[in-house]
């Protein structure tokens, strides 16, 4: 069997998907069409139905959940990775509200974690990811909110940081950030998605056991990254909530969708959402 798979060009994602994609380890017959991009590029494809599996921001999930499924590995979430909004000139954290923000995208997961931290009416514009930090260093914005390996870079810019979301999420929830996942159309059989899930399992499995096997395909589309970098963001992004999501990743995905509903920032999602 055949599967359309989305997934970004981020060292996390290339880390975990490498012995999949390249039969390293055996597919038990599924086989797959990739799509590769940035992640909000793979939220619009999921909005219409182009992928049997993606990787999907979190938020963007709550636009989704009457077609696809979270699956139990493959998910970006931890401790001390979050967003953090930034900016060249000095900002106190209550002056977020007033700024010019650059966002990596509508529907991503950085996003809504924004709009929690400050349920206002904010003013702020779509960039690439790769993009905010130049957009500040311009003048374009104010400030910008900046995810992936831009966390470990923006200080080398002159640029400093205002607020970390992902900090301010784990001191009022006490729960892991829940920023992106795996996720499966429901029209994919059961059986299939259970042996995907089980499979994008030992994917990473093996990963972790030969740490060299993905670096040529990481590196293919991380040639922009140092290695130092690129390891850090693999480190910070690939963990036990990566291989087995666990209740406490459930409940934490769970709170940010109640949330996000809560405020009115994202529609409600129902109960059966889970692989």
């Amino acid at each position: 069997m055949k599967l359309k798979l989305g997934f970004s060009t981020c060292p996390n994602d290339t880390f975990i998907f490498d012995a999949l994609v390249h039969h390293k380890i055996d597919t038990e017959g599924l086989d797959f069409e990739l799509i590769m991009g940035d992640v909000e590029e793979l939220n619009k494809m999921a909005f219409n139905s182009e992928l049997d599996i993606t990787k999907i921001s979190f938020h963007a999930y709550a636009y989704l959940a009457d077609k696809y499924k979270i699956l139990n590995s493959g998910s970006a979430l931890g401790r001390n990775n979050g967003p953090l909004v930034i900016s060249k000139k000095f900002f106190k954290t209550e002056d977020v509200p007033n700024l010019k923000l650059a966002i990596p995208g509508q529907y991503t997961t950085a996003n809504l974690l924004l709009h929690i931290a400050y349920p206002y009416d904010l003013r702020t514009e779509e960039y690439l990811f790769s993009d905010i930090e130049q957009a500040i260093l311009d003048g374009k914005v104010d400030a910008g909110v900046i995810i992936h390996e831009t966390r470990f870079t923006y200080q080398r810019r002159g640029l400093q940081k205002i607020v970390d979301l992902g900090e301010y999420w784990e001191q009022t929830t006490g729960l892991p950030v829940p920023l992106g996942g795996i996720i499966i159309n429901r029209k994919v059989p059961q059986d299939i998605q259970k042996k995907f899930d089980r499979l994008l399992r030992k994917s990473i499995e093996f990963a972790w056991k030969n740490p060299q096997e993905p670096l040529q395909f990481i590196r293919k589309y991380a040639q922009e990254i140092e290695d130092d970098v690129m390891y850090n963001h693999i480190k910070l992004y690939v963990n036990d909530f990566t291989l087995d999501l666990s209740d406490e990743g459930r409940r934490s995905i769970r709170y940010l969708l109640d949330k996000g509903a809560e405020i009115g920032f994202s529609p409600k999602v129902g109960d059966d959402i889970f692989v």
